[in-house]
């Protein structure tokens, strides 16, 4: 079982929807997937993403379900630097601090203790837990998952770069603040990760692809991420 996770076009944060330049990604991003094998289609109820998901949907001619808890993450926090965003503090923990996440908690880091990024962590990570559990046949316990369904399948997630990164560091058991800096990934830039299918077993996920952005080559900018929640 396969899930493609794909952030939203270049957006027009003021009206939550793409801009140009994001239709353009967006429609790239859809001949991308073409091949993918995509049954489900899945996407945040942000304009952004359902519109990015909508040229993929209308090329595969598949329906989109709305994940609510996919909304993109707020931050911030009294007395936290930079607004509380979590991409950049991430970046000075580990650069600027020499923060190591494997023997420190990165929740209590004055930088995350009050940060609205964690509680959303917390919420977007148990959501796609049940979500897995429910309709895809994976109940994680711990860093791995027990397998209840035999689905070969792929699935495609259109999201953000908060909200994935969220589930990301959920999925492959990694310190979030340590996901948003070193995994980052640009507009319509792909993700893969796949589930081995063994009935009744506990297995791992592993990841197939990260950031491929191959498909915006001309379009795109470079790496953005949004400056205000």
């Amino acid at each position: 079982m396969r899930i493609v996770f794909v952030r939203h076009g270049e957006p027009d944060y003021e009206h939550d929807c793409l801009t140009e330049t994001g239709r353009k990604q967006a429609a790239a991003a859809a001949a991308r997937l073409a091949g993918e094998n995509i049954t489900e289609i899945y996407s945040s109820p942000m304009g952004r993403a359902r519109e990015t998901a909508g040229f993929t949907a209308e090329r595969l001619q598949l329906p989109v379900t709305v994940l609510d808890f996919m909304h993109e993450i707020s931050w911030g926090g009294p007395d936290i630097p930079d607004g509380g965003h979590p991409w950049t503090l991430s970046s000075r923990m580990m650069a600027g601090e020499g923060f190591d996440f494997y023997k420190e908690d990165w929740r209590e880091h004055p930088y995350f203790k009050n940060n609205a990024a964690a509680a959303y962590y917390d919420r977007v990570g148990a959501c796609f837990d049940e979500f897995l559990a429910s309709t895809q046949g994976y109940r994680q316990e711990g860093t791995r998952f027990f397998c209840t369904a035999d689905k070969q399948k792929t699935i495609a997630v259109f999201s953000h770069g908060g909200s994935c990164g969220c589930v990301l560091a959920r999925l492959l058991s990694l310190p979030f603040p340590y996901v948003t800096a070193v995994l980052p990934f640009e507009f319509t830039s792909v993700i893969i990760l796949s589930f081995p299918v063994r009935m009744n077993e506990y297995v791992h996920p592993r990841v197939e692809l990260f950031n491929d952005a191959a498909h915006t080559s001309g379009i795109s900018r470079g790496l953005r991420f949004q400056e205000k929640p």
